[in-house]
């Protein structure tokens, strides 16, 4: 049995025998976002798949800064201020693929966002 819970920016996932007072709990704390698996082997690693590497073949370094900053919580404003004062509409700009990120900017992303640098390149 697999228990798997989804909250905003948590996941708990519980192979095994699982007891019942457990998963009550689980139940009693996210309710609806439990998801409870009996025979997990008709799971699959969604990385392995055609449709994620289509995906990520299409997506952007744009992409991935929105993507980041938005799950840091943080606004485009707040970001440039993080970057040393960089204008909102300057990260904006970035996003959309208007204009490139550079290496020195890719580089202080990786530390405020702890991704990988490559993801901005």
């Amino acid at each position: 049995m697999q228990a798997v819970v989804k909250a905003p920016h948590t996941e708990i996932i519980i192979r095994g025998d699982i007891s019942g007072k457990l998963l009550s709990t689980l139940m009693e704390e996210y309710g609806s976002a439990v998801n409870i698996v009996e025979n997990d082997d008709d799971l699959v690693n969604v990385f392995e798949t055609e449709w994620y590497k289509s995906v990520k073949a299409k997506t952007l370094p744009g992409d991935f800064l929105r993507i980041y900053r938005e799950n840091k919580g943080l606004t485009q404003a707040e970001l440039g201020k993080k970057l040393g004062g960089i204008p909102r509409q300057h990260i904006s700009n970035m996003e959309r693929g208007q204009i490139s990120i550079s290496i020195s900017i890719a580089r202080k992303l990786s530390e405020i966002l702890n991704v990988s640098v490559e993801r901005f390149i």
